[in-house]
């Protein structure tokens, strides 16, 4: 007969039995005698193997979901270093080129320049309103190159030289515009229209300081842009000197096609020794735009009695958007 292990149940002459080692006393018969040790062993197998198909099934389906799930960056333009000669620096510029631009066709596009052009500043909701308003089925601009400047120093590029002692004092970097328009004029407009398909259309648009240089290339270089978007211009610098500047753009000589949005909100009194009112100064400066003898200009005042410096630029802009033709080339 097969040899008999101690543990294995036996069946004999149709009972069952067991054979046990000497000095342990055999069941009744017919007791069904259970080999637990096994039992234990062979339960603790199948949970284990349990847990381990568990656990392959659940990490195969997190595999297979990050296969699903694919990432990668929302590009909304292009970011270029400029080194510049004139201010002996590298300046950031944002770009944002339309829905369809080809470098291989023949289409051309407006630019847009927009002064506090970083990331972090104006490019994103003002590049979303061209976007969003060269759609088709809306068509209130034209799709547009946008060139977002990224600020530096905005004192020192925004603002021409000041009598005002306490100004200089306060703001020692102050009065070098000179330099950031020679910077625009030089370098920036020639490196854009080298590197990309533009046409005749170059608008501008800057708030507070912003609209201060804007004014200034407006009186003094009004043929660097074609259209102007000025949002509440800081006019109050040099105690609004630049009010009183004269200017080419105001003589019947003048025969660039030339549009100019002025916006401001219900802003106050400016922070000067000698007190001045924001709105005051833009329908001032709005009024001697008007007062133009070249029927090449045209100029468009907005008041916007619902928001303040903090909170006029989009809703400016849009306006602006909505009022000029951006489409308008030089003759």
């Amino acid at each position: 007969m097969k040899s008999i292990g101690v543990n294995e149940i036996l069946y004999l002459n149709g009972n069952f039995g067991r054979r046990y080692p000497a000095g342990i006393k055999r069941p009744p018969l017919g007791v069904i005698v259970q080999n637990r040790p096994n039992r234990q062993k062979m339960n603790k197998f199948i949970t284990v193997l349990l847990l381990t198909l568990y656990s392959t099934f659940v990490v195969g389906q997190t595999v297979a979901t990050k296969k699903q799930e694919v990432s990668k960056p929302f590009v909304l333009g292009e970011i270029i270093e400029l080194q510049s000669k004139v201010l002996s620096e590298k300046r950031t510029l944002n770009i944002y080129l339309p829905e369809g631009y080809n470098p291989n066709d023949t289409i051309k596009y407006p630019i847009i320049y927009l002064l506090d052009g970083s990331a972090d500043e104006d490019f994103i909701h003002i590049v979303g309103l061209v976007q969003y308003n060269s759609f088709e089925w809306i068509n209130i601009v034209p799709k547009s190159i946008v060139v977002g400047i990224a600020t530096v120093d905005r004192r020192r590029d925004f603002t021409f030289p000041t009598t005002i002692e306490t100004d200089k004092k306060t703001f020692p970097t102050a009065g070098h515009s000179d330099k950031f328009i020679t910077f625009i004029e030089t370098e920036l407009q020639p490196y854009i229209e080298t590197k990309y398909k533009t046409n005749q259309s170059k608008t501008i648009i800057g708030q507070s300081l912003g609209g201060l240089l804007e004014t200034e290339i407006l009186l003094k270089k009004p043929t660097l842009f074609t259209k102007y978007i000025i949002v509440s211009p800081s006019l109050w610098w040099d105690n609004g000197s630049l009010l009183n500047q004269n200017a080419e753009i105001l003589n019947e000589i003048f025969k660039q096609q030339t549009e100019i949005y002025i916006g401001v909100g219900k802003e106050g009194l400016t922070p000067t020794e000698i007190p001045r009112v924001m709105e005051v100064d833009a329908n001032l400066l709005a009024d001697k735009m008007k007062a133009t003898k070249s029927k090449y200009v045209k100029v468009f005042f907005d008041y916007l009695p619902q928001e303040d410096h903090s909170t006029i630029m989009h809703q400016a802009v849009l306006n602006a958007f909505k009022q000029i033709n951006l489409t308008t080339k030089q003759e």
